[in-house]
């Protein structure tokens, strides 16, 4: 079982292996191509234009894929308990629905994921360990709401149940590769990790709460080699540990969280100043991890320009969702030109840490259909279509995903020894002083 490490740590790690690698680029290359599941722009335009955005490449991963498909999985399966768990604490019903929609989802992903990995019948107990945790973590939610303390302490007995049933599930599913302690342990975590988040957004306690369900997002997702290794032969386990593939993880970690921490500070721009602050400190973090595993590419300088890019694309959306709060629609389409000139600057930013000219219009598609995901959900959001809303999140994380799978395939065939690695002290991130827009 990996261990959760520091996510710039993983980054640097999977750089130095990069770096050294390069003399041996074209079987890499081969070996990195055929465990990756790049999303092309052209098929997030297709999904965004009416395809069916519920679709989730993840359930189609082959053995070398599977790894990163859990993990994904797994991390966006962190972010829907923790959305679900605040829903559970407000009046309003609709929202409600649609995060239980989207957990749904989110388990029988997960489930079928499992079934493929380990057979029919284990999928089905796992989806049940899993469903029971989702019902006694909306329990405890709703202990929380009502200030039942006796139906809390029940509710968070059983989560700790439930993460002993998921460590005797895998051991029993892994025969024994995987010790019913250690799952036990890190399910266990994670649950402390939600129930922990409930209690301090009950509190209005924001900056906790958000700061737990990135912490939940991380620590999910880095576990879901896990749940892989047991399922495929041991070269194909050991490939998971190949520093090229624990880079393609920290990549898609760090930027699915930039994806959906955006999302968070979009929706509480129309919750108050106080959750906007908090969820904009934590993208800033997410922005600071970036650009730290950016310096182990280009060095300590280029990543501060990379930083002050990001900042200005992150600064450009929440300038969209600005003026969607305020019903300010010269404002939206000001805010829509600054980000497609901006996705032009970042897409010239990557082709020369790629060292490929041709690659900027491909890239400026992806960071377009990138924004437009984040632009067409808080229409959606504030036109209170929840359910439409969730739909185009989900696609949105899928392909900001599939853009981090590009960008780490052209990173190890370009990438030079000699190169500095190691983390850069940047700073701070981006957003943090772009001013609450919400009425």
């Amino acid at each position: 079982m990996r261990l959760r490490l520091g996510l710039v740590g993983l980054v640097i790690v999977g750089l130095v292996a990069a770096a050294g690698c390069t003399s041996s680029k074209s079987s890499s290359s081969s070996q990195s191509q055929s465990q990756s599941t790049p999303t092309t722009s052209a098929q997030s335009a297709g999904e965004h234009a009416g395809m069916d955005m519920g679709a989730n490449p993840a359930l189609d991963a082959s053995p070398q894929q599977r790894a990163l498909s859990f993990d994904q999985l797994l991390g966006q399966n962190a972010l829907m308990s923790v959305r679900l768990s605040r829903d559970l604490l407000t009046p309003e019903p609709d929202p409600r629905q649609a995060s239980q929609s989207g957990l749904q989802t989110s388990n029988q992903n997960l489930s079928k994921l499992v079934a493929s990995s380990y057979g029919g019948p284990e999928g089905s107990r796992f989806q049940g360990v899993w469903e029971r945790q989702t019902s006694d973590l909306s329990a405890y939610a709703d202990a929380v709401a009502k200030q039942d303390t006796a139906a809390k302490d029940k509710a968070r007995n059983a989560l700790l149940a439930d993460a002993k049933a998921f460590g005797d599930w895998l051991a029993s599913a892994s025969k024994g590769k995987v010790d019913a302690a250690s799952a036990t342990a890190v399910v266990k975590a994670h649950v402390q990790d939600l129930v922990a988040q409930v209690d301090a957004y009950a509190a209005k306690d924001y900056d906790q709460a958000y700061k737990l369900e990135r912490q939940a997002y991380e620590r999910l997702f880095s576990n879901g080699v896990m749940l892989a290794k047991p399922s495929v032969s041991r070269k194909v386990a050991a490939g998971y540990d190949a520093p090229t593939e624990k880079l393609r993880a920290a990549f898609a970690m760090l930027l699915g969280e930039h994806m959906e921490m955006i999302i968070e500070a979009q929706r509480a721009t129309f919750a108050g100043q106080e959750q906007f602050k908090a969820a904009a400190a934590q993208v800033n973090a997410n922005t600071a991890a970036i650009t730290q595993g950016m310096a182990g590419i280009v060095g300590p300088q280029q990543a501060k320009e990379f930083q002050a890019a990001w900042a200005e694309h992150v600064n450009g959306l929440m300038a969209y969702t600005a003026a969607v709060a305020d019903t300010n629609t010269d404002a939206k389409t000001k805010a829509v030109d600054e980000l497609n000139q901006l996705a032009v600057d970042l897409a010239v930013y990557f082709s020369h840490v790629v060292k490929n000219q041709q690659a900027v219009v491909p890239l400026t598609g992806a960071v377009t259909a990138h924004d437009t995901h984040l632009t067409d959900q808080v229409d959606a959001f504030a036109a209170k279509d929840y359910a439409k809303a969730q739909q185009l999140e989900n696609a949105g994380y899928q392909q900001m995903l599939g853009v981090s799978d590009t960008l780490v395939n052209a990173i190890q065939r370009s990438v030079k020894a000699g190169l500095p690695v190691g983390g850069s002290q940047t700073g701070g991130g981006s957003m943090a002083h772009k001013p609450y827009a919400g009425r």
